[in-house]
């Protein structure tokens, strides 16, 4: 719960009262590798906060898997879509290697935020970040190539390359596992 607390700390200093209402509403959970925190389907009742450990979203076209997100320490794994609207989840979110996690559960943590507002204001930037996040890597797929968006990650967030198996970064990329091997490969020569 420390790096929770400090994480959130960072996006606004949280009162005694604010973390006291805030904790009902959270739960330590662990995650075998390949253990689904969400599935396509059901209804994300859900925030993960990533403790420990990375985690994929992933959608599933015509039988393949097509990856759409990575979560690792700090970061918020949701469907947002399902987690606001009560909708099933088109999406599902796998952890990659063994995950810690802290369970935001939606029920408490929306009583939470009735009793006390910096609770809803904590919210709303964790959705806020998580938006960011989700259109910084949208963006990726309508302003660059395939061998941009490796150079942008590459600088922005070169832990996903130590990390993140190269199909499944080739997945994310839109590109075939091949193609992103000639791409690097053409990088590492120029």
């Amino acid at each position: 719960m420390e790096n929770l607390l400090r994480y959130l700390n960072t996006l606004m200093p949280l009162s005694a009262e604010g973390v006291t209402a805030l904790m009902p509403a959270l739960s330590r959970r662990e995650f075998r590798k390949n253990e689904y925190l969400l599935q396509e389907g059901q209804v994300c009742n859900a925030l993960f906060y990533i403790d420990t450990g990375f985690c994929r979203s992933y959608h599933v076209i015509d039988g393949v898997e097509k990856n759409t997100g990575f979560f690792f320490e700090n970061d918020i794994a949701t469907n947002i879509n399902s987690f606001g609207s009560g909708k099933r989840s088109g999406f599902s979110i796998i952890a990659c290697e063994p995950l810690n996690a802290i369970v935001f559960d939606k029920g408490e943590l929306f009583r939470a935020a009735a009793k006390v507002p910096e609770i809803e204001t904590l919210g709303r930037l964790c959705i806020r970040l998580f938006a960011s996040k989700q259109e910084e890597f949208s963006s990726l797929f309508k302003l660059y190539s395939a061998s941009e968006r490796l150079a942008y990650i590459e600088k922005h967030h070169p832990h996903m390359l130590q990390r993140v198996s190269l199909t499944q970064l080739s997945s994310f990329l839109g590109v075939a596992r091949e193609t992103l091997s000639r791409i690097r490969k053409r990088r590492a020569v120029s």
